[in-house]
């Protein structure tokens, strides 16, 4: 079945910081996720399509990381969209930081907790996922 039109493929591209002064095409992720009109998640949606909201994690000289992007409940101030590569684990998944409020707009800027890190994230491309 095809995913409904607001789904899209989002690709983030590491954005400037000390250790990458330019940036870095290499380090990132892709992640398939319904956008509202104002270019939100759309918790609403990824509810009835969970199994379809996928990311990918690709970073030089690992394996690339495939899970599914989770909304971890938590109310207004502590829900969270967290990337989960291992559904019987938690120490393995990274956590977007404000992702419920963030726009997914091409220029626009989000940041992942990695661990013990966050890193920055420039959203490079918003396509139709289908």
């Amino acid at each position: 079945m095809p995913l409904p039109h607001t789904f899209r493929k989002i690709r983030l591209e590491l954005a400037r910081s000390k250790t990458f002064p330019n940036g870095s095409n290499r380090h990132g992720y892709e992640l398939v996720a319904p956008l509202d009109g104002d270019g939100r998640i759309d918790l609403k949606l990824w509810q009835s399509h969970r199994g379809d909201c996928r990311v990918r994690r690709f970073w030089p000289g690992e394996d690339d990381q495939v899970g599914l992007l989770v909304h971890k409940p938590g109310g207004a101030e502590h829900a969270q969209w967290v990337f989960d590569y291992d559904p019987k684990r938690s120490d393995d998944d990274e956590t977007g930081y404000r992702f419920g409020a963030h726009k997914f707009a091409l220029g626009e800027y989000v940041s992942v907790r990695d661990g013990d890190e966050v890193h920055t994230y420039q959203v490079v491309s918003v396509q139709p996922a289908a």
